[in-house]
């Protein structure tokens, strides 16, 4: 499998994750919570909005115009911080997120 299919597979896996664990919105954040500077949108977003409304749709965007890819990856790490001490059993999707960086 291509390293474009392959990621595409993964935020399609990563999207079924973040719905069943009641983490996929069905309506976006307000407009001006995309105006943020802040690494993640941390000051306008949670970390499950940054993934589903930024990071997923435009790695989505960047792979369906085959626009090149980033040389690296790393968000698992803010994953995890993020995402501790949450109710939802989110080790699905740091296990997803830390795939998507390796294949970078």
């Amino acid at each position: 499998m291509s390293q474009r299919a392959q990621l595409a597979s993964l935020l399609d896996d990563l999207q079924t994750e973040l719905d069943q664990q009641g983490l996929w919105a069905p309506q976006p954040p307000a407009p001006s919570a995309f105006d943020s500077s802040t690494p993640f949108f941390a000051d306008t977003m949670n970390f499950s909005e940054w993934l589903q409304w930024v990071f997923i749709a435009r790695f989505r965007a960047i792979l369906e115009a085959d626009h090149p890819l980033p040389g690296q990856c790393d968000i698992a790490p803010m994953a995890e911080e993020a995402l501790k001490g949450m109710e939802q059993d989110v080790t699905g999707i740091i296990s997803l997120i830390k795939q998507f960086d390796d294949q970078f």
